[in-house]
């Protein structure tokens, strides 16, 4: 699956867009792919309970996301992560 990521997840990835392992399942399930395969991206979308923090915003297509929404293996997930400051 292809995930487009803004802010601070841009400096834990490397990039704006990049690529993991999805089979397909939630939008929920493909943040978990991308903590999966970086580690460091878990504290901009989980809380300390394991809980999507309430500020992340996902999109497919421009269209708000639920995180128990379902994605297929083949569609692309943008993702905002929870911004501080103000």
């Amino acid at each position: 699956m292809e995930l487009t990521l803004f802010g601070p997840l841009r400096g834990v990835t490397g990039a704006k867009t990049v690529e993991v392992e999805f089979g397909g399942g939630t939008a929920r399930d493909a943040l978990c792919a991308l903590v999966d395969r970086y580690p460091r991206a878990r504290d901009q979308l989980f809380d300390g309970a394991g809980d999507l923090r309430p500020s992340v915003r996902l999109t497919r297509d421009g269209e708000r996301v639920d995180p128990d929404d379902a994605l297929a293996a083949d569609e692309s997930l943008t993702v905002y992560p929870a911004m501080r400051g103000g």
